[in-house]
């Protein structure tokens, strides 16, 4: 913990502009999403401070202009002269692009974030930015501004002065408080909720770390909204928050950590009484969704060690089968945290874990802790209550392969459920072309009457499906409109679903604007994010927007998606209007059909993703779950299932093209 870091310590890789003319490079997106990206820059710093041993308390204020400030008492940006540049430590992380003390292991043993351009990149992005560092009994200052010359050329992040040393302090740190541009994102508004969602998972994953987020903005009694997260138990009470609303197995989650290859492993599991697998993954403190060879070292250690478990005590007779993983996994909720360097990503998003070493060790680690757990006669009826469970798992399966053949049988699942049901398009190209799944007989049949046969197919459903969270998958399997799903996809299902089969570019749900239609919205979307992960993930799903009003006035007529849009659609077109209230979509003629909701110059869809695995697992479990009491208070703080945001899966609009 002695280790120095000063500015020699920064290496510059290459010189800033850029970002502003190409910000989705180093961002992704200049949507919401990019925005909150810019204050994770800047929380990976501090979060990597505690996480390496010098830090203990992070601070992330914003304040009510939207600029917003992160405080950590680690050991302050070096604030000497860098031995090249001839520029303090401090200007040179926030005005060189590429340039960090994480380039080598040597102050930083294992990072997250952009590997030293996210502070530049946050200083490009800004309007302006301010930095203290509380150090050696002093206080530094700095800011950067971007703003014209008097040339009219714009001067991107330049300091207005040199760092200056302005006052003493017992404080040890930096702060950072940045206003983001709003020339160059959509908006600047910082979400409470978003924040604090990822606040509390870098405290549960960093153990001891306190995080206090103040929001300025919400002022109650002259005091702003203040919420601390601090878990003295780290991933283990993370498990224990993701469990709260199922029935856990076992009281207490089981620990597995270890050390391989020097990477450290930091493993807790816990099961419950549900038939779904809830892993969720982070190399770093950086979210995997995608999973990667840590999940993959993970699942065959546990396949293993519970197989010479079970047969070793008799479970499991002579001439019997080995379980397999997916029985092992019914019912398990697990996070996985490791440190390691050279992190190497891969996948759609660059969220999958590509480092072939990160397998072995988590599988040495795994093997060995959990061997070492199942050996102790303490935990023998745990271990029993888990492969009961298992065993229960590998029956279903057994009664679920039949049903499976279905899938597999093309004259079975391919031609008879679908016989006057899917309205097939003649394009032949999977990237062109999109699915409507439909609510109800009468929506369908305008759909397939207004729909441009060319590249959109129709699949109208009758009725509510099932809600998969409350079924084994032997259940879902047998439930017709599922299979229609399924076979109309033409990707497959479970263990032989592939992605790259699948016949259509976009699947869009296309339900009623009421409380009915946002419930098959939810039950859709659930059955999508349990057996069909890599479809949102990957960027397939999306949600169809029916308008809710008709404004018509003569040959003039326009259509309104919510009260505001309604106010404004009276004032545009004048008095002497009527207006139509869509009680659902089979009021719409195929060609209002057509014109509001499905033709891709026009219409408007909502592209389903995933940010945050733990909270949309959460979200899944409050409203779909068997726990009746989380529900009635979800649904009393979102009670309106018309808005855009009814299910949290949800993450951003996107115009259709």
């Amino acid at each position: 913990m002695s280790k120095t870091y000063t500015a020699g310590d920064i290496q510059v890789l290459e010189g800033l502009d850029a970002v502003r003319r190409r910000p989705g490079m180093y961002i992704g997106t200049t949507s919401s999403r990019g925005l909150h990206h810019l204050l994770w820059e800047i929380v990976d710093n501090g979060i990597d401070e505690a996480a390496n041993g010098y830090a203990n308390k992070l601070i992330v204020t914003i304040h009510p202009d939207n600029s917003i400030s992160v405080e950590d008492n680690g050991r302050g940006i070096p604030t000497g002269i860098h031995p090249e540049l001839k520029i303090s430590g401090v200007e040179v992380v926030f005005t060189q692009l590429h340039a960090g003390g994480k380039f080598n292991n040597e102050n930083y043993a294992y990072s997250g974030g952009l590997h030293g351009v996210g502070a530049s990149v946050v200083n490009a992005l800004s309007k302006w930015l301010e930095v203290e560092v509380y150090q050696n009994g002093k206080v530094y200052y700095q800011k950067y501004v971007t703003e014209a010359d008097s040339k009219g050329k714009m001067k991107v992040g330049r300091p207005l002065a040199p760092l200056e040393e302005i006052g003493e302090t017992r404080k040890k740190g930096s702060r950072i408080t940045f206003l983001p541009d709003d020339t160059i994102f959509d908006t600047i508004d910082f979400q409470f909720d978003v924040v604090r969602r990822r606040l509390r998972e870098l405290a549960f994953l960093t153990k001891g770390l306190n995080i206090t987020l103040i929001d300025e903005r919400q002022m109650t009694g002259g005091r702003p909204r203040r919420e601390a997260f601090e878990y003295t138990g780290g991933i283990v009470d993370f498990v224990l928050y993701l469990n709260k609303d199922k029935t856990p197995l076992h009281a207490a989650p089981i620990l597995l950590e270890g050390t391989k290859r020097d990477i450290v492993v930091s493993i807790a599991m816990q099961y419950n009484s549900s038939y779904t697998e809830s892993i969720f993954s982070y190399v770093n403190n950086i979210p995997t969704t995608e999973g990667g060879m840590h999940e993959t070292g993970f699942k065959a250690a546990i396949t293993k060690v519970m197989n010479d478990y079970a047969r070793s005590n008799n479970l499991l007779k002579e001439k019997e089968a080995n379980l397999t993983g997916d029985d092992f996994r019914e019912g398990l909720c697990a996070v996985i945290n490791i440190k390691m360097k050279n992190v190497q990503f891969e996948g759609q998003t660059k969220t999958k874990l590509g480092n072939a070493e990160a397998r072995v060790a988590v599988e040495a680690v795994v093997t060995e802790k959990l061997s070492a757990f199942m050996a102790d006669l303490n935990n023998t009826q745990i271990c029993t209550k888990i492969l009961e469970k298992a065993v229960g798992a590998a029956r279903v399966r057994e009664a679920a392969r039949k049903a499976k053949k279905m899938e597999r049988a093309k004259s079975k699942l391919e031609s008879s459920p679908l016989v006057g049901k899917l309205s097939a398009c003649t394009g032949r190209k999977p990237e062109l072309n999109e699915l409507f799944i439909v609510e109800g007989d009468s929506a369908g049949g305008s759909a397939k009457q207004g729909r441009d046969r060319r590249f959109q197919a129709i699949l109208p459903l009758r009725g509510k499906p099932l809600n998969v969270e409350k079924k084994r998958v032997d259940q879902v399997l047998a439930n017709e409109e599922f299979r229609s799903i399924i076979t109309a996809l033409g990707a497959g299902f479970d263990d032989s679903f592939n992605i790259n089969n699948i016949k259509y570019n976009k699947v869009i749900i296309l339900a009623d604007a009421d409380q009915d239609g946002g419930h098959i919205r939810t039950i859709l979307i659930t059955f999508f994010y349990r057996y069909f992960k890599e479809l949102i993930t990957d960027g397939h799903l999306y949600i169809g927007r029916p308008p809710l009003y008709k404004i018509a006035k003569g040959s003039k007529v326009l259509y309104a998606y919510n009260e505001e849009q309604l106010e404004a659609a009276k004032a545009k077109i004048g008095r002497g209007y009527t207006v139509q209230r869509y009680k659902g979509l089979g009021e719409m003629n195929p060609e209002q059909l057509w014109d509001t909701t499905m033709d891709p110059e026009k219409r408007s869809l909502i592209r389903v993703t995933i940010d945050d695995l733990a909270n949309v697992e959460q979200i899944v479990t409050t409203l779909m779950g068997d726990n009746v009491e989380p529900r009635k208070q979800y649904i009393a703080e979102h009670a309106n299932f018309n808005k855009q945001d009814n299910f949290e899966v949800v993450q951003h609009e996107i115009e259709a093209n």
